[in-house]
């Protein structure tokens, strides 16, 4: 049986320490929390949102109205008009059929005139309560925030968002969106 030579050797060397190497980085990758991905989500309106609403022909039921902490606005005619958890759609088809009983086809439009605000804490400069402002993302936010400590982890960050009882891992992307009410958490890098 005739051995391989030096050069079969040392190739089929290499390969191995490659293979235990790629071992090594995907069971570290495994025990690290599992990063959602990021899914752009339909906003639901919630306390602290100020809406403006307007109703076509009605100069008196126009105006903005705060969603409060109960989730409801207080509207003339029909008094207490839930909006937390709603989408503006649904929260305008709610409020059109409940002044239906007072109006004959009310044409009611809604748009959010101030978000509620976001909340970021962790490895930024200062962290703290801001007003969101459309189409923010998370670097937008960290920017808000005066940016990252030298510990910041830019691999990933915590986000809970407003209407979930508890924070998930994303990927810390320039796309990664912020919505109303969110509270993002920048982690500290272990190294």
């Amino acid at each position: 049986m005739q051995l391989p030579n030096w050069h079969t050797r040392r190739a089929l060397l290499g390969w191995l320490t490659l293979g235990a190497a790629a071992g090594a980085v995907s069971a570290c990758t495994t025990a690290s929390p599992a990063m959602m991905p990021v899914q752009p989500t339909e906003y639901r309106l919630g306390s602290g949102d100020q809406l403006r609403i307007s109703v076509f022909g009605e100069a008196e039921l126009t105006g903005q109205y705060l969603v409060g902490s109960q989730g409801t606005i207080a509207y003339p005619l029909v008094g207490e008009v839930r909006a937390a958890g709603l989408t503006l759609l649904e929260f305008t088809e709610s409020l059109q059929t409940a002044l239906q009983q007072y109006l004959r086809a009310p044409n009611v439009s809604v748009e959010v005139a101030n978000y509620r605000p976001f909340f970021i804490l962790g490895e930024v400069q200062r962290p703290g309560t801001y007003p969101y402002s459309a189409n923010l993302t998370v670097f937008n936010a960290v920017a808000t925030a005066g940016g990252f400590t030298a510990r910041a982890n830019r691999g990933r960050v915590f986000i809970r968002h407003a209407n979930e009882p508890e924070e998930h891992v994303y990927p810390l992307e320039i796309t990664t969106p912020v919505l109303p009410g969110d509270t993002i958490r920048i982690g500290e890098r272990f190294f």
